[in-house]
């Protein structure tokens, strides 16, 4: 099994696409959370206390909120 590298040995463009996933799942997790914190009880799909939780699992927290959490008004 390879071993991982360290930042510093990432190349410009590999350091350029963590630092643009970060930002986008930093970006997707803020919105959902405002979101969650504006909405309802009676606008969410199950308990916010689970889907704040939920929000910090890498993508796909903050997409299947976004996706199916939240109750059409």
């Amino acid at each position: 099994m390879a071993r991982k590298k360290t930042w510093s040995e990432l190349t410009g463009c590999e350091k350029w696409r963590m630092f643009v996933l970060g930002t986008a799942q930093v970006a997707l997790q803020f919105v959902a959370l405002r979101d969650l914190s504006e909405r309802p009880q009676s606008e969410v799909r199950g308990p916010k206390a689970a889907w704040v939780a939920g929000s910090f699992a890498n993508f796909v927290g903050p997409l299947a909120y976004l996706a199916f959490g939240r109750l059409k008004k």
